[in-house]
């Protein structure tokens, strides 16, 4: 009897649930695909049918419409990163769960992978509410999920200290036209509102009213890849993003985190030949909204890429293409060259979709900022532009459309697995994944500009997509080829080193840097130097059309003046610096060795001559060309030099940003201690005494110091800014015991040469009484930073719009 009233109870409850799944799909649109869903336009609500509970697919999040700021980052376009997720039951509930695949075993044994599985937390990113059930199905309201914050924008403006803001569900609701369902994955999108107070300057320039940030949220669910997918490990020698994760299940003489490359899926159609087509190729879409002739170049610049297949052995396996104006650009299935717009000039990103269990990707996505071209066009305009002579400036749009080129080919280089090679130019021009500085060559005393940027694909690049893509022929050992890969590409002459590498300013490789040419950090801040100093002899109205404000010749001034910049910081890395590489055992290399006292003494001296009086001083002619500023063209600040004459330009302004600049690369506190402790290895090399001494005489013991004209003003300025970075540095808590010690006796030194009266010596002498009074709580002079300098720097404000005082 008790069987009998079971069976009728679960046949009624289950019979309910049937009649709830039809009841609230009344008056409803479906839209079928991997998931099914839908769509109640008259409540504004989405149901989600989930078939498959406990079966594994990805989610990401990303920015359909973003806030339009290079600072916050949160642009058009922008993806988040790739879960797998999958639902599971919970009594009246499904979960949307994130296994936890940090750490897994990949052993046969089901308790074996059991154990780990219940070792580390799982995340629970959702619960819904169960509606109906039918035929296995079950229904959710789906909406909940999509009217919230999923990609955590307001987040990230309070992390960057841009207000205080929260989801605002009475100004949100979903953006039906977006949401779609297609076999492979299903995509839903909604307008989020996040409203709140306290709006920083980076918000305030892009949004209309700043109570209310509107964006809109993409919600991706991607069934996952066919099997067959076949995972490479990485070779620390060649460099690839990747996955990391522990196996618990590996032998105990075996390591136990495994490190997997990012790479798509590409399999030859005949694989027994040596170049085949591909079973199905890699496209890449181009955004049909980029102008003309940017276009040209981005489509260009992209098309390198099949000449690194074709050397791995494909043939037409990577192709570009223009995205169709009916696609989505945010579905899965379109590997996207994007073009946002920003308030600001910045930074080019290259991301990917990637399988957290595998590696493989899935999605690239390259963000390109339409700002960046105009950047390198000022740049070509400092160096050449001539617009009184009545002829068109062709060469100027060549250089800046030629780096377009380069920068194309450099983010989809991310999105097929690549980092950074910041290595790559000592090899002369080896790859795209370099940051290159423009070639400017000197022909007959006049800057070159005809060869500034490299075409097409660089040899190393050649080699690593051989390396993470080439498929080898049955019975070849895979593992034995791929280390001979390696080993070839050193033996060419190839290195890669990346970015922790060459982006700290207390980084320690000669020859791995940003936005550098050649193989010696030295010959190459001598040239540039040359280089700037006919292009300032060159500088004039003609660098700027008629019609333009004298003041803006400022913006055009400023590249030029600060062209040394980037070889400035590459020279520095050579005074301590040591050569090293990410070599493994069985390598014929050198593991660590310190650059040569001949190499360090040389860096030094280029390094001062950028503290030079006469490289530092602006000529009267230019000084006289740069008004105050013109109504309605404010000063940018982040683009001009800062100044401390009110509304006229400073002389002294420049030569301070770049003073500042050589000063703080010198007497960094981790440069520091590696020349005081450098004898270690060779008595020869300069320790930091001895370099410090040198600085002192140069720049303390001149005395010219005590003039009164511009260059004297240099001086004593250069002079006091060494002598606070002195001060800094000896009471750094990064900077080892020995380079606080040699810090002090400079700062006695100096205090001993400043004895005899005079204004400027008893000035000196109360500015170091008061540090030793107390060096703990001693305010040093607050010296002006140079104006934001990488060509894809984050930069404030290309649309005129006067932030001075909001920055």
């Amino acid at each position: 009897m008790k069987q009998i009233f079971l069976f009728w109870a679960l046949f009624f409850s289950y019979s309910v649930l049937a009649q709830d799944f039809d009841t609230h799909l009344k008056d409803t649109r479906k839209a079928s695909g991997f998931f099914d869903f839908y769509v109640n336009e008259n409540k504004g609500k989405i149901y989600l049918e989930v078939k498959n509970t406990g079966e594994e697919f990805l989610y990401y999040t990303s920015l359909a419409r973003g806030i339009g700021s290079n600072d916050l980052g949160l642009d058009r376009g922008k993806v988040g990163r790739g879960k797998v997720v999958k639902f599971i039951q919970a009594g009246n509930k499904l979960l949307l769960i994130e296994p936890n695949y940090s750490y897994r075993a990949t052993s046969s044994d089901p308790l074996e992978r059991k154990a780990v599985q219940e070792s580390f937390a799982s995340s629970v990113l959702f619960g819904f509410e169960i509606l109906g059930r039918k035929d296995g199905s079950f229904l959710v309201d789906f909406t909940p999920f999509l009217l919230r914050d999923g990609d955590g924008t307001a987040q990230t403006i309070s992390m960057n200290r841009q207000g205080n803001y929260s989801f605002d569900a009475s100004r949100s609701g979903l953006f039906l036209e977006n949401c779609k369902s297609f076999p492979l994955n299903t995509e839903f999108e909604a307008t989020i509102t996040l409203s709140g107070s306290g709006a920083g300057p980076f918000l305030r320039s892009v949004v209309p009213s700043v109570e209310h940030v509107t964006v809109h949220q993409h919600h991706s669910f991607v069934k996952s890849p066919e099997p067959g997918y076949k995972p490479r490990e990485l070779d620390t020698r060649i460099g690839y993003f990747g996955t990391d994760y522990f196996d618990y299940s590996s032998p105990i003489d075996q390591p136990i985190v495994k490190k997997l490359i990012a790479r798509h899926r590409l399999e030859k159609k005949y694989p027994n030949q040596a170049i085949s087509e591909p079973v199905k190729p890699i496209v890449y879409y181009l955004d049909s909204g980029v102008p003309e002739p940017i276009r040209s170049a981005l489509f260009e610049g992209a098309t390198w890429w099949n000449q690194a297949f074709e050397a791995a052995g494909f043939k037409d396996a990577f192709q570009v293409k223009m995205l169709p104006a009916d696609a989505d650009p945010m579905d899965v299935r379109y590997n996207l060259i994007q073009w946002v717009h920003r308030s600001t000039r910045g930074w080019s990103y290259g991301a990917s979709i990637t399988d957290p269990r595998t590696g493989e990707i899935l999605k690239g996505k390259v963000t390109l900022g339409s700002l960046r071209v105009r950047q390198d066009y000022l740049i070509a305009q400092g160096l050449t532009g001539d617009f009184d002579s009545g002829k068109e400036q062709p060469h100027l749009v060549k250089m800046a459309l030629d780096r377009l080129k380069q920068l194309s080919a450099h983010e989809i280089g991310h999105t097929l697995g690549l980092p950074h090679n910041y290595v790559a130019s000592v090899a002369g021009r080896a790859s795209v994944m370099d940051y290159p500085h423009p070639t400017v060559k000197l022909t007959d005393g006049k800057i070159d500009l005809s060869d500034a940027y490299a075409m097409g694909i660089g040899e190393f690049d050649k080699m690593a997509i051989r390396w993470g893509y080439e498929q080898f022929p049955e019975g070849v050992d895979e593992k034995k080829a791929l280390n001979d890969m390696a080993k070839q590409l050193i033996s060419a002459g190839y290195k890669f080193l990346s970015d922790g590498d060459a982006r700290p300013d207390g980084s320690v490789h000669p020859q791995t840097h940003l936005w550098d040419n050649g193989s010696s950090a030295t010959e190459e801040l001598k040239h540039i130097m040359a280089v700037r100093k006919i292009a300032l002899q060159g500088f004039g109205p003609n660098r700027i059309p008629a019609g333009t404000p004298y003041a803006n010749l400022e913006e055009v001034l400023v590249p030029i003046y600060m062209l040394h910049r980037f070889q400035t910081q590459a020279a520095a890395k050579v005074l301590g610096g040591a050569y090293y590489n990410f070599g493994v055992k069985g390598d014929v290399l050198p593991v660590f060795e310190p650059a040569t006292s001949k190499e360090q003494w040389e860096a030094f001296d280029a390094l001062m001559s950028t503290l030079d009086p006469e490289f530092l001083a602006l000529s009267p002619e230019v000084l006289k060309l740069i008004p105050p500023r013109a109504y309605r063209f404010g000063a940018n600040i982040r683009e001009t030099f800062r100044k401390r004459t009110g509304l006229t330009f400073d002389p002294l302004g420049p030569v301070e940003a770049a003073s500042y600049l050589t000063m703080g690369l010198m007497l960094n506190p981790e440069r520091a201690s590696r020349l005081a402790v450098q004898k270690v290895y060779d008595k020869s090399l300069p320790s930091l005494s001895e370099v410090l001494q040198k600085m002192t005489q140069s720049l303390w013991k001149n005395p010219a110091i005590s003039g009164t004209d511009y260059k004297a003003q240099i001086r004593r300025l250069n002079a006091v800014m060494y002598l606070t970075e002195l001060m800094k540095l000896s009471q750094s808590k990064g900077a080892s015991l020995e380079a606080k010690i040699s810090a002090h006796a400079a700062i006695s030194e100096i205090k001993a040469l400043t004895k005899t009266a005079s204004a400027w010596n008893a000035w000196v002498q109360t500015l170091i009484r008061n540090f030793e009074e107390n060096p703990k709580s001693f305010e040093p002079e607050n010296f002006h930073i140079a104006p934001d300098g990488q060509p894809i720097d984050q930069d404030y404000d290309w649309l005129g719009i006067d932030c001075e005082h909001e920055h």
